[in-house]
């Protein structure tokens, strides 16, 4: 048999070339339409995994107690949440709302009254004559004041209505995340062999099911440690400020889940309400010292849980975690929260594995 001349080998090399462009051709097509089809679903998935992975131990718990029966478990933990967490966060976005319908008509009617501004205001530095100022033309004539800020205030509360709206609806949306969480829970096994699979056909089998343990240990950190410990602090704080009379206490609670997010003291929030309590001549002396003592507690818990709570069963610095939780909230919100911890720390482990491979320079 005469071999191929060159020309022919040309010709196949082409042809095969032509091929296999075809054929990556259509795959990208096909990943294209496909994410396209699944992108409006691409946030609720995305939540309901997180969910389903930082809610599986205990769902593992309830399912050892019903004699192994997964979907029962499912359902048990999915009602329990909705209990202990979509219940009083509903209560807390209904005083959140309250909150500012009585703001809007207080202004629009000319109901709504400012005390006094303290002599002490005066002495803060830079801006302290001018929020004595402002807080004194608003509470001689609050009409007049408002009328002097629009259109802004009318902006501002345009806003906050709509915020009002869109939490209403983050709440809906968790609950539909939350039930096809409880779908995937139901079928954790083979959801785990298939994220295990994944990882160990992009980069190898032992590599791939170290990974897949780290991510999932990171999500689960993430989500009790960061997520969880502020979520609960803004809970437990916002219950106890509506149960207090406090006023605004949506929206301080609202205030509390954003700095516990980001990992600043929620106890900026609890002391002025605190020094309400105690200002404000509402309160007998017991009473101001009960609230005052659970408002320090809500304020003070994250010192007790994060320690217990962050970084535990990942193999992977606390300051790696955190950072990575930072930045990315900072770019993509409470989604980006995840995303970035668990990239950064499965970045890390792979730093630190190369490095390990590589071994000293001679």
């Amino acid at each position: 048999m005469a071999a191929p001349t060159p020309v022919e080998i040309e010709d196949r090399i082409a042809s095969r070339l032509l091929e296999v462009l075809i054929r990556a051709g259509l795959i990208i097509a096909l990943v294209l339409l496909c994410t396209r089809i699944f992108a409006p679903f691409l946030t609720t998935m995305a939540w309901s995994i997180i969910l389903a992975v930082s809610m599986y131990p205990l769902h593992q718990r309830i399912a050892r107690r019903v004699r192994g029966k997964q979907g029962l478990a499912a359902t048990l933990l999915i009602v329990l949440t909705i209990l202990v967490i979509v219940a009083p966060t509903a209560v807390l976005m209904n005083s959140l709302g309250d909150s500012v319908r009585g703001f809007v008509e207080g202004v629009r009617e000319g109901t709504l009254t400012i005390p006094p501004p303290k002599e002490g205001i005066r002495k803060l530095p830079v801006v302290g004559e001018q929020i004595h100022k402002g807080w004194s033309d608003a509470h001689r004539d609050l009409p007049a004041f408002v009328h002097s800020l629009q259109p802004k205030i009318g902006e501002l509360l345009r806003r906050a209505i709509l915020l009002v709206a869109a939490i209403g609806l983050d709440l809906l949306l968790f609950v539909v995340s939350l039930v096809i969480a409880g779908i995937v829970m139901a079928h954790g096994q083979s959801g785990a062999g298939a994220a295990r699979n994944i990882f160990s056909r992009i980069v190898g089998q032992p590599r791939g099911e170290k990974l897949a343990t780290l991510s999932t240990a990171t999500i689960r950190t993430v989500g009790r440690g960061v997520l969880g410990v502020a979520f609960l602090q803004a809970m437990a704080l916002g219950l106890v400020l509506l149960v207090a009379g406090v006023p605004w206490a949506g929206v301080l609670s609202l205030i509390a889940l954003v700095l516990g997010i980001a990992q600043v003291p929620t106890f900026i929030v609890a002391a002025p309400a605190i020094a309400y309590l105690w200002m404000s001549g509402h309160y007998g002396t017991a009473s101001a010292i009960v609230f005052t003592v659970l408002l320090l507690l809500a304020g003070l818990i994250d010192n007790v849980l994060k320690p217990l709570l962050l970084g535990r069963g990942v193999d992977a610095p606390m300051p790696v975690i955190l950072l990575g939780a930072i930045g990315g909230m900072a770019s993509d919100g409470i989604l980006g929260m995840f995303v970035g911890a668990t990239l950064l720390t499965l970045g890390y482990a792979i730093f630190k594995d190369w490095i390990a491979e590589t071994g000293p320079v001679p």
